[in-house]
């Protein structure tokens, strides 16, 4: 904790210039919607039906040329990936309403988890209520420029309008500790960063960064990091045989990944501060601190069961939690 943060209740954001050259922003942490059930996958396009539903969305699509995803994809509408020269692998579930297409047809199955129809309702309302929540994030500080050569420590920053960022982006801070973007703040904007290089240290987490893009998002090339949430569609072309990026992809209309290999998150805060772990001794009483989730069933398949901190049981969703011993605490 800086001296500001320790000592003022309300401080001024550091204004550095960030035009060019190497630079350095304080601003505080912000505030962390969570995406729900969105949170579960990788790569995922929720359409634009008003209101959501299982009936297909032709609006939503994903599709990859080329590109490896570790984690679950999902969409409102068609999945179709892979070309006649190179499939595309997924590591994990395909969630979706429409047609699935895989080129070429064999092997049968070029993803590793399970094909699963319809996509939830529920997936595409946590999307959008964690996209309208990013929206109304207020802004720390506003840059401009490429971001080359600028050092950010976390907070909320935005871009009036559209981004373009080049060359290298550091961001510093701890492992909890969290960032978020917002391109398009006060007028319509698009994400085009090209050659942009993400780069973490001091423990930082590409999944504690998010980049809220009000219109389009157009990644090319470079080593990009963090959750992409668009209100249009989400572009990202790397270079053969693939180039890394980690984080998420999820958008209002198409995914689009060619030569990626897209590693999604599981976990981190949403462009907000993650809660610290529990101590979850008995006796402790709250400790607004996240328990963390041991059970790992997948809530999508034939007769799930839903998440929480105790394993199920092969009758009971969500386990039974065991014998907390002895609850009088010490006398």
């Amino acid at each position: 904790m800086n001296s500001c943060q320790k000592y003022f209740s309300t401080c001024l954001i550091a204004t550095a210039a960030l035009l060019g050259g190497a630079s350095t922003a304080f601003a505080a942490a912000p505030s962390a919607p969570s995406l729900g059930a969105a949170s579960d996958f990788a790569v995922l396009s929720v359409g634009t039906a008003t209101p959501p539903s299982t009936t297909t969305d032709a609006t939503a699509a994903v599709s990859t040329t080329r590109s490896n995803i570790t984690g679950n994809v999902g969409s409102a509408g068609a999945v179709s990936f892979g070309d006649a020269s190179s499939p595309s692998v997924i590591t994990g579930n395909v969630i979706l309403s429409g047609a699935y297409t895989q080129v070429p047809a064999a092997p049968p199955n070029a993803f590793s988890g399970s094909l699963i129809t319809p996509l939830p309702v529920g997936v595409i309302t946590d999307f959008n209520a964690a996209y309208d929540a990013l929206a109304g994030q207020s802004c720390d500080q506003f840059l401009t420029g490429t971001l080359a050569g600028v050092t950010l420590t976390p907070g909320v920053y935005c871009f009036s309008a559209a981004a373009a960022p080049t060359g290298t982006l550091t961001l510093n801070g701890g492992s909890t500790d969290t960032w978020l973007f917002k391109i398009g703040a006060t007028a319509v904007g698009a994400l085009s960063p090209t050659d942009f290089t993400v780069a973490l240290i001091n423990g930082a987490s590409a999944c504690n960064v998010t980049w809220w893009v009000d219109a389009a998002a157009t990644v090319i090339r470079g080593d990009f990091k963090g959750t992409i949430l668009a209100g249009a569609a989400i572009s990202i072309t790397g270079v053969a045989p693939a180039t890394p990026v980690v984080g998420r992809a999820l958008a209002k209309a198409a995914v689009t990944l060619t030569d990626v290999a897209f590693v999604g998150c599981t976990s981190g805060s949403l462009g907000g501060t993650a809660h610290p772990k529990c101590n979850q001794g008995v006796g402790n009483g709250p400790e607004g601190c996240d328990p963390g989730n041991s059970n790992q069933s997948n809530r999508y398949l034939a007769n799930p069961f839903l998440r929480s901190n105790d394993e199920p049981t092969s009758t009971t969703p969500g386990g039974v939690p065991g014998d907390p011993g002895r609850k009088g605490g010490n006398k």
